[in-house]
């Protein structure tokens, strides 16, 4: 068994660092607190090819591995999670599912902006009634000449406002369950779309999440992501790989708090020695060591697995579950060991605490994980 990055897992690893360090880090306390979407950035993420990194270069994206996705994915959350959130989002939930659905036609047409970074990606799945039930969808497609037509509302859509491309999931015959919903891409500037409510949230205020409403929207025929009656596998198992990037923004925030309580603790006194002195405080930081390392390899078995073309239902769920807890976990303990100075936003952990819980939320609940990974083991 190898744990040896490839020089080139190596080289894109420091990119995504010294990116973060330079033009996320000095600006992420201010784009929170403004909750402004860091347009100039994102910009910049495609200029460095990170907003479609495994997809192949014939469709305009990067052609790396799932590894060097998830490295990246951390060292850009490490600065900023929501900046982390976009380029998941982008990369995982709209990128591919066409790259692993769609025809030539789809992949040409929306795929290879979108890998450009030319173009902005959503994945409009949730609902007001069907968030952890996503079976329960009650948008409808209904067939229409040659095409569809769409009616419904989907919620908590990260990058709705500022999306070009959208991949939906509807329901096209509601006779036949979870059989009947179908995957759709469609121009988020198709007359009918439209952002009806942006959230302003507790955590990753710089990334932009907002209610959409679907008003008799006319698409063509080739809008179809896949075949009619695909598209809760579809969604699915997109949900997979997402939950991989997820781990790895999880990752992200679970690091950044553990270098700032290192820090911190060899700075500040009590009782006229550094806090990392005690033993209370020793104990906590090898804690948050040991889950970060755990987490991380959880997360690189994940991605390695879903390199090999193997089905990673039980890895990734597993990935997320562990990352997003630990997360949560070291932001906890980084803000008890900044004291009073953790709970002000003067010091970056208050962020964290508040970045870090949506890890536990979204792409899948932890309860969701819990039952992912049961079945695969009772299977």
């Amino acid at each position: 068994m190898k744990f040896d990055l490839t020089s080139e897992q190596e080289l894109i690893r420091k990119t995504a660092r010294d990116f973060a360090e330079k033009e996320i880090i000095p600006y992420a306390a201010e784009w929170d607190r403004e909750s402004r979407y860091p347009k100039e950035v994102v910009a910049k993420l495609a200029d460095l090819g990170f907003m479609g990194m495994f997809v192949p270069e014939e469709w305009g994206g990067a052609g790396l591995d799932q590894v060097s996705y998830i490295l990246a994915m951390e060292e850009i959350s490490y600065g900023d999670a929501s900046v982390g959130v976009i380029m998941s989002v982008n990369n995982s939930l709209t990128c591919w599912p066409i790259l692993a659905y769609g025809n030539d036609q789809q992949k040409e047409r929306w795929l290879k902006p979108m890998a450009q970074g030319k173009t902005l990606g959503a994945f409009c799945l949730s609902e007001p009634q069907a968030g952890t039930d996503a079976a329960a969808q009650t948008t409808i497609a209904k067939p229409d000449g040659d095409g569809w037509v769409i009616n419904g509302v989907k919620n908590f859509i990260t990058n709705g406002p500022s999306a070009d491309t959208l991949v939906l999931i509807a329901m096209t015959d509601p006779s036949q369950g979870h059989h009947g919903i179908s995957a759709f891409v469609i121009d988020a500037d198709t007359p009918g779309v439209s952002v009806t409510h942006t959230e302003h949230k507790m955590g990753i205020r710089a990334s932009e999440t907002a209610q959409m409403a679907f008003d008799d929207v006319k698409v063509g025929a080739d809008s179809l992501l896949g075949k009619v009656g695909e598209g809760f596998k579809i969604a699915m198992s997109t949900l997979d790989g997402g939950r991989i990037g997820i781990a790895a923004q999880a990752l992200g925030i679970a690091q950044a708090a553990l270098d700032h309580a290192v820090e911190y603790s060899k700075e500040r006194k009590q009782f006229g020695r550094p806090l990392a002195k005690f033993q209370a405080i020793q104990f906590k930081l090898a804690d948050m060591k040991m889950r970060v390392d755990a987490a991380r390899l959880l997360t690189l078995r994940a991605a390695y697995v879903k390199d090999q073309g193997r089905r990673h239902s039980s890895e990734s769920a597993m990935a997320k579950l562990m990352a997003s807890t630990t997360a949560v976990h070291c932001a906890e303990e980084a803000v008890q060991i900044f004291g009073g100075n953790g709970f002000s936003e003067e010091y970056p952990v208050e962020k964290l605490m508040r970045d870090a819980k949506i890890c536990d939320i979204y792409e899948g609940t932890n309860e969701v994980q819990r039952m992912v990974i049961a079945a695969g083991l009772l299977a």
